[in-house]
């Protein structure tokens, strides 16, 4: 199958948020314009040309500098042609007008805004650096100079934050002029502050019921906005999903280009070497930056069609689980399915299974079904 899609790593920080174990450094004493160098030499050694998505992540993009960001988008364009979603993402803070009009005359169609919240308590309690006031400013520079497509991070589950918190963050954000929403719970991943303060008996974390009962809310609040839910964390106006995340979601292929960034070709999964100066070295010395790579197994591969495709409000298709893999679904998963099912946690619908809301809920869960049964 042709790949057409990729994603671009940009791993700087302004300031290292307490809660990201991304690959991530903070900006100050970086070699960037040699890091920019060798990222665009990766990419002009990739044999694809046009794509359908491209999303640019990090760390944060938007910390590099005008001049920084004009050399990068240069080179984008010069070595891609993009065809569909050309997505950036955003410290709100960092989006001034100019480099958003730059964003804007270089393509790009879609802002992916870090907000996580609007209660200033929780922006530093997560070590974010911009303010409320920045996330209105934001959006409105990126209205004002056309960008098509605006989507905004919310964080639930937080340290100190009350389901009035989330349901004030959410309410700001549904009065704002943008079009995705994607909302996710705090997870505690080792090496970050987070997980060490947690430890020390140093952090106390909202209970599991709180956190249930924000994502439930969640999930019944944008039934009754403008946004349909499309995936578990993700929320869209129609014609506003992001294509490049179901690229994931679908289990099909993506190149990775950049420290620490993961791609998916020809069967292979890989992923790069995360500190910078070792990716920069490998390229440098006209070597492959590769970490590790693995070529999943049948079984591997039918595994994360399950887990991946259930993250999609429609689920997995069973026709194209038979057409992929030829063999029917029930031959492989049966049981499990109609255990879920029985449990009330996941329905099938046509030629779809997927989960309820109950399902969405304790999504974990039923995952694992499915990494033990094959």
């Amino acid at each position: 199958m042709q790949v057409r899609s990729a994603y671009i790593h940009i791993p700087f920080c302004v300031r290292l948020c307490t809660y990201c174990d991304f690959n991530k450094y903070f900006i100050h004493n970086q070699p960037v314009d040699e890091y920019l160098d060798c990222l665009i030499k990766e990419m002009e050694q990739s044999e694809v040309r046009t794509l359908e998505t491209l999303f640019v992540g990090g760390g944060t993009p938007t910390a590099l500098s005008y001049e920084q960001l004009e050399k990068l988008l240069q080179a984008i364009t010069r070595i891609f042609t993009i065809e569909g979603e050309f997505s950036f993402e955003a410290n709100p803070d960092e989006l001034t007008l100019e480099k958003v009009q730059l964003l804007h005359d270089y393509g790009v169609n879609r802002l992916s805004m870090g907000v996580q919240t609007f209660k200033q308590e929780l922006l530093d309690i997560l070590g974010r650096t911009h303010h409320t006031a920045d996330i209105y400013q934001a959006v409105d520079h990126a209205r004002q100079v056309g960008i098509p497509s605006i989507s905004l991070d919310l964080m639930y589950d937080l340290p100190k934050q009350s389901l009035d918190d989330f349901k004030e963050s959410l309410e700001l954000a549904l009065s704002m002029d943008i079009d995705h929403i994607s909302s996710y719970g705090l997870i505690l991943e080792s090496k970050t502050q987070f997980y060490n303060l947690y430890r020390k008996g140093k952090l106390k974390l909202p209970s599991e019921d709180l956190g249930e009962a924000m994502y439930t809310y969640l999930m019944h609040r944008m039934e009754e906005s403008d946004m349909h839910q499309y995936e578990i964390s993700n929320f869209a106006k129609v014609g506003h999903e992001s294509e490049h995340n179901k690229v994931y979601w679908k289990n099909e292929g993506y190149y990775g280009f950049g420290a620490g960034a993961s791609g998916y070709v020809d069967g292979e999964r890989y992923t790069n070497v995360n500190p910078v100066n070792h990716y920069i070295k490998k390229i440098e010395q006209n070597e492959r930056p590769l970490l590790h790579s693995t070529f999943p197994t049948r079984d591997e591969q039918m595994e994360e069609e399950m887990f991946l495709g259930l993250r999609m409000n429609r689920g997995v298709s069973i026709q194209r689980f038979h057409e992929k893999f030829g063999e029917p679904i029930d031959n492989v998963y049966g049981q499990t399915i109609n255990d879920l099912i029985q449990r009330g946690l996941l329905v099938k619908q046509g030629d779809f299974l997927s989960m309820t809301e109950r399902g969405k809920v304790i999504g974990n869960e039923v995952f694992e079904a499915f990494l033990l049964s094959v």
